[in-house]
Parts: structure tokens; C-alpha cells; sequence
């Protein structure tokens, strides 16, 4: 059997970055399940995944465009401080939720002034060119009840099927304004 569309896929990886240095792994934890074909993975990670077979190991270099996309400067702004209303301490690398028009988005604090937070709305590996060492686990038909959802939704699980309103997107997705915090 090959990985292709509506087939459940397990998968083991090892995420590297341009230096070596280990980003994620499942690697001693437990696989890495999705239905194949619907996006619930970055674009490039399933067209390396297409047509691979049970046991088989690959290395994968993935460029941002088919990853977590570029970085956009436009996804990084400046908010008042009394926007993060209850919080006492705020600092660098912090991540909070902000709502927005089309779903809540994870934002990290890059920049904190008296008055004036910077949060930045990018992938935190937007940018990025991704290394992937994976093996192929297990692969088997999907049941209906597995498919469905992405069948009747519309929604692809990713940002490029849904314009950014789907949870899948992994928060990337959409435009922050200041008044999204």
C-alpha cells in the first residue's frame, strides 16, 4: 500500500535546521497519525510523502514556500499594552492567543517597551528551510468517519484551503491588526 489521498499515515521524523540542530522529533514517542491528501501537513511534507511505501526512510528538504511560508514583516505590529488586560509580566518569546476576524491566532512577544508591545504573527519557522529525516510507519485505508469532516467542511486543515478561518492552520494564518488583541 502507498501513502496517497485518504489513506491514514503514521509516520516517525526528525525536523533539523540549516545548522543540524534538532527542532522536533517523534522519535521514542509515539508516531505521527494524519490523513494523507487534506492538508494536515506542510504542502511540501506531503508531496515527499506521496506514493512512499510502509518502512521506507527519506531525507526531505523543504524551502518556505512549500513549509511554514516566508516571513512576512507585515504579521509583526505594535499593540498598547493595555491590550494584554490582566497580564502582570510580559516578556520576549512569550506567546499569547489573539482573536481575530477569521480565529484565534498565536502571536509571540518579540519586543517589549513601557507602553508598547511588538507581537509577531508568523510561524515561528516561517522562513525557514526545513530538514526532515522520516520513515513511513504504517499506512491503511481511512474509515468514513475519518474522512468525513474534511469532505462536507471545505476545509483542508491548512491556511491555503480555508483563507485562514480553519483550526488547522496552526495560527499562521490571516493579518493581525490591533485590534485583533
Amino acid at each position: 500500500m502507498k501513502v496517497e489521498k485518504n489513506k491514514m499515515v503514521k509516520i516517525h521524523y526528525t525536523l533539523k535546521d540549516d545548522k543540524g540542530n534538532v527542532i522536533d522529533s517523534s522519535v521514542d514517542k509515539e508516531a505521527l497519525e494524519y490523513l494523507h491528501g487534506v492538508g494536515m501537513l506542510i504542502p511540501g511534507m506531503e508531496t515527499a510523502l506521496e506514493g512512499r511505501e510502509k518502512g521506507e526512510k527519506f531525507s526531505a528538504v523543504i524551502e518556505p514556500k512549500d513549509g511554514y511560508g516566508e516571513f512576512n514583516p507585515d504579521w509583526v505590529t505594535e499593540v498598547p499594552r493595555d491590550r494584554f488586560d490582566g497580564v502582570t509580566e510580559i516578556t520576549v518569546g512569550q506567546k499569547f492567543t489573539a482573536d481575530t476576524p477569521t480565529g484565534p491566532i498565536m502571536v509571540t512577544v518579540t519586543k517589549v517597551e513601557d507602553d508598547k508591545i511588538t507581537i509577531d504573527s508568523n510561524h515561528e519557522l516561517a522562513g525557514k528551510t526545513l530538514y526532515f529525516d522520516v520513515e513511513v510507519v504504517d499506512i491503511r485505508d481511512a474509515t468514513p468517519q475519518e474522512t468525513e469532516p474534511y469532505e462536507s467542511s471545505g476545509c483542508s486543515g491548512n491556511c491555503s484551503g480555508c483563507g485562514g478561518s480553519c483550526s488547522g492552520c496552526g495560527g499562521s494564518c490571516g493579518e493581525l491588526s490591533e485590534d485583533d488583541l
